[in-house]
């Protein structure tokens, strides 16, 4: 079948030039035209609504029973141990002899400081009765004035050096005596550093006597807690060791410096009625109760932290925005915020770092509009 010829005059060709000229007009002006503005995202956030509640502040510190009065002796003279006759446990009495030095060093310089006195002594009484003597002959104008002062002089230089000999035999005796630890006071031996053969400074405490009396438990807290302790401050003393039993006490001293080391401050609980059965050295806890606080429990996941400032994202009329907050430490996998936030407060609790100020979110729940 043969199809018919078409034949193209000036008019075709021009009306086909002219599409031609539109068709890439209307792709260049497609090109050029932005692209049309996606509509926004709101994302969806989960949150949580704060309550009006209050809870009591309490802070619990691992403790030790210790001796209220403890002394840590110490040798005042150096020199090696050559006896102990104390143990751990062992009940002491004021006076009891615990530890004793070798005495040999300062047993020569005793014997030196007496051999001077006894040479001070010699030499005082011969002068002693050559001025008596000199002095009856001075009555009986038998000697000069001169000659009768010059062992009046004489006598008083013998008397001064026989002083200074006793008071350096004196000084030597205690030295003696010092090579020998005793007891101030009836008591327990807590504790023993020093050992027989061991070569002590004077002022090393090498034993702990606790004296007999009233007990008390021994705390450290650290910096941050400082200021939520005070003098006289409840407390409940809970003794693992015996079967939980549970006293109560105070806070009766604080320290008013913080130990060089663990940076922490030293605190002593009197306790009102000590158990017997708790014996020195064994393990207790202790509760301070700071009294009842309003604040409230968020998940940790809720908590932006910028810095030392930690704060949270609240949805107010749609928008989120930060918030600051103050918290109180830890409560299983919550966080105890006590300053902040009110009452009906919505707290977004999930997705906090992909929000921005004053971002729409919509809640959990809720049907998109």
């Amino acid at each position: 079948m043969n199809l018919p010829e078409i034949k193209m005059t000036k008019t075709h060709y021009m009306i086909l030039g002219a599409a031609a000229v539109l068709f890439v007009g209307w792709r260049i002006f497609s090109a050029l035209q932005p692209p049309a503005a996606e509509a926004p995202v709101v994302p969806v956030v989960r949150t949580v609504t704060i309550g009006d509640t209050a809870s009591k502040e309490t802070s619990v510190y691992p403790g030790e029973v210790r001796g209220k009065f403890e002394s840590n002796l110490a040798f005042q003279v150096l020199g090696k141990i050559r006896a102990r006759h104390i143990n751990l446990g062992d009940k002491v009495r004021a006076g009891q002899v615990l530890m004793e030095l070798d005495p040999k060093d300062v047993q020569q310089s005793y014997n030196a400081a007496q051999a001077t006195y006894q040479a001070a002594l010699s030499n005082y009484e011969v002068v002693k009765e050559n001025y008596k003597r000199y002095t009856a002959l001075y009555e009986k104008g038998a000697v000069s004035t001169m000659i009768r002062d010059e062992h009046k002089t004489r006598y008083d230089a013998a008397a001064s050096q026989l002083e200074s000999a006793r008071a350096q035999l004196t000084a030597s005796g205690n030295q003696m005596d010092y090579t020998r630890l005793v007891s101030d006071h009836d008591g327990v031996v807590a504790s023993i550093s020093g050992e027989v053969g061991q070569v002590v400074g004077a002022g090393t405490p090498v034993a702990t006597v606790v004296q007999d009396g009233s007990r008390e438990i021994q705390i450290f807290v650290p910096e941050n807690r400082l200021g939520q302790i005070r003098l006289n401050q409840p407390a409940t003393i809970t003794f693992w060791a015996l079967n939980n039993l549970t006293a109560t006490g105070h806070i009766a001293e604080i320290a008013p410096m913080a130990d060089s080391v663990t940076r922490t401050y030293k605190v002593k609980v009197a306790v009102d009625s000590m158990p017997e059965a708790a014996n020195l050295g064994m393990t207790a806890k202790v509760t301070l109760n700071a009294g009842t606080v309003k604040s409230t429990l968020v998940p940790t996941g809720a908590i932006y932290q910028t810095g030392d400032q930690a704060q949270v994202w609240v949805v107010r009329d749609k928008k989120v925005s930060l918030v600051p907050v103050k918290t109180a430490g830890f409560e299983g996998s919550d966080v105890r915020i006590t300053e902040g936030l009110s009452k009906g407060d919505v707290v977004v609790t999930g997705g906090i770092n992909k929000l921005a100020e004053g971002q729409e979110v919509r809640l959990e729940g809720s049907e998109a509009k």
